[in-house]
């Protein structure tokens, strides 16, 4: 049987990283490669381990699957011009017998209808999504066995594009169109905003002496503890702190010194111990007590320790 071919159009990290995957397989014959410079294009290639870098879209030739990995922004005008560049032009223009091309994008938040261009002339439309941070090529191509993929759109393209990540080890299930985008908000409060959190209770400790071989330290075993606690224990048995103990003068007189420190961490501060009590109170989303209630007393924020660097 011969091998489906698979066309990018785009070719960041994630682009690069599946189509490696699939290379390495032999799921797919890797064929056209297309980025906003021809130079990035053939680095993809490079890393991709196979694929011809072109220039447009009109020098790409037929495919039986279409990967967009551009930006999400990108998404919608891609498929335009892939409409008006291929028209109704597939792999199967000689042999009707054969199904029309699977196009499909990889953003978590964006569902298949931004293909509507493509899905007009008859090709088979979906979205993928994989829950892995690709901070690049051969760390995400190391780490991908076993990644969750969430599929939506066509039910064809829905059941290829299974079969073709389940042959690279991933972890399919379907995410119903209308949800992807609490679907993706899930994914950021999971890894993007842990980078943000640590770095505010950096900016704090620096601002309060603490010396910065001690803020790398705490990083490293903050961090790592509370990753195993909650692998291990779970969300709700990995809490700690004020909101763990019910202790609300804590929280409130908390919420005062960061606020008055810096304005967005303690909106942010009161929002996640209204959610850390909900927590602790199995309650999603909390109904008591209300912090933002509570918090009409300002005090004096902790000003940065102007003499931790003097002997």
């Amino acid at each position: 049987m011969t091998t489906p071919t698979l066309n990018l159009v785009g070719a960041g990290r994630v682009g690069q990283t599946l189509a490696n995957l699939w290379h390495q397989r032999g799921t797919y014959s890797i064929q056209d490669v297309l980025t906003t410079r021809p130079e990035s294009a053939q680095k993809a290639c490079t890393a991709i381990g196979a694929g011809t870098a072109v220039n447009n879209i009109q020098a790409m030739r037929p495919a039986d699957v279409w990967m967009i990995a551009v930006p999400d922004a990108q998404i919608a005008t891609a498929a335009l011009q892939m409409q008006q560049s291929l028209g109704s032009g597939t792999v199967n223009s000689s042999n009707t017998a054969r199904p029309p091309p699977v196009a499909f994008h990889c953003s978590g938040a964006l569902a298949a209808e931004q293909l509507a261009p493509l899905a007009e002339i008859g090709w088979h439309t979906a979205s993928a999504h994989c829950i892995l941070s690709f901070a690049s090529v051969p760390s995400a191509v190391a780490q991908f066995a076993g990644t969750p993929c969430a599929l939506e759109g066509n039910a064809d393209a829905c059941n290829h594009l299974r079969t073709a990540f389940t042959a690279i080890r991933a972890q399919c299930f379907e995410v119903a169109s209308a949800h992807k985008v609490l679907y993706h908000a899930a994914a950021v409060f999971a890894t993007n905003f842990l980078p943000v959190l640590q770095n505010v209770a950096e900016d704090a400790w620096r601002a309060t002496g603490v010396p910065p071989a001690l803020i790398v330290q705490l990083r490293a075993t903050l961090l790592a503890n509370a990753t195993a606690n909650i692998i291990h224990q779970g969300p709700a048995g990995a809490l700690t702190g004020p909101a763990a103990r019910g202790d609300l003068a804590a929280i409130v007189h908390q919420a005062q010194v960061v606020s008055a420190w810096n304005p967005g961490a303690g909106a942010a501060y009161t929002a996640l111990s209204q959610l850390a009590l909900g927590l602790k109170n199995h309650q999603t989303p909390p109904t008591q007590p209300d912090l933002k209630g509570l918090l009409n007393v300002t005090v004096a924020a902790p000003q940065p320790n102007q003499n931790r660097h003097k002997t």
